[in-house]
């Protein structure tokens, strides 16, 4: 027996992007045409403001379009947490928070950490305040679920070889168990040297798998965190599902769905 991601896809495939720059308008359309969800965190503090050749996002723009993505927070003025003060740091996650839920009218419960700095603290004060994942910058190239989620490596930003961590994610060994591609960055990249060609192909090259679940960052943490509650019987032969997520299994008689609150005879392991 193997977990699976929904429906018994074999692996799941997320983006990240940073900042809320009006770039995302594009990169969040490119997803949506090919069918890819991701996560887009920003920093409410500056919605709407143009400044030099920076604009942003405006806060009546968010539910268009971010649709069939997530918004997730970046901190109000994209502060460097680690050092300023525990209030400041506290108001920069919490007010980034109720901002964008009043914007999108659901739970914001996802972030990334700005400038990619954090410690054991400001994990500690986000969880406090109902952050359930945060994403780093530290590049793994590699394609295991993260052991815990307030330090959420990704495998790769979109220029540090991109396509050809692509083409091991298709290809991707047996031995894995629930294996994720999360790829992040900045749409300004992107628009301010109006080379688009890395991530246009990578979607071309990654779209229409019938084995890729293609998941925002919270669904994929939902989801991940569900199986890791299962409990099983004494010879492992039963599952019981107390989560609020359907789990899948594959099994040697096939794919298996356990539902939430369902106890069910899986085989043996």
């Amino acid at each position: 027996m193997r977990f699976v991601y929904p429906q018994g896809a074999r692996k799941a495939l997320t983006f990240s992007y940073d900042d809320g720059q009006s770039f995302d308008r594009r990169l969040a359309e490119l997803l949506r045409s090919h069918g890819m969800k991701g996560t887009f965190h920003l920093n409410t503090g500056k919605l709407g403001l143009v400044r030099g050749d920076e604009t942003f996002i405006g806060a009546e723009e968010i539910r268009e379009v971010y649709a069939g993505h997530e918004v997730a927070c970046h901190g109000v003025q994209h502060r460097n947490l680690p050092t300023i003060t525990r209030q400041q740091a506290v108001l920069e996650i919490q007010e980034d928070r109720k901002r964008l839920e009043e914007i999108t009218g659901g739970l914001v419960q996802g972030m990334s950490y700005a400038f990619g700095n954090y410690d054991p603290e400001i994990i500690r004060i986000a969880r406090s305040l109902g952050i359930k994942y945060s994403r780093t910058v530290n590049d793994t190239c590699g394609f295991f679920p993260p052991a815990d989620f307030m330090e959420w490596h990704p495998t790769c930003h979109h220029d540090n070889r991109l396509l050809e961590l692509g083409d091991r994610f298709l290809d991707i060994a047996g031995f894995y168990e629930l294996p994720v591609m999360y790829v992040w960055g900045h749409s300004f990249e992107f628009g301010r040297s109006g080379d688009w060609g890395v991530i246009e192909a990578f979607a071309d090259k990654m779209a229409g798998k019938e084995d890729i679940w293609y998941a925002t960052n919270m669904e994929i943490y939902t989801y991940v965190s569900a199986t890791r509650q299962q409990e099983f019987s004494a010879d492992g032969m039963t599952m019981y599902n107390p989560t609020a997520t359907g789990v899948w299994l594959k099994t040697e008689e096939g794919f298996l769905e356990v539902k939430p609150g369902e106890t069910k005879y899986i085989g043996e392991q």
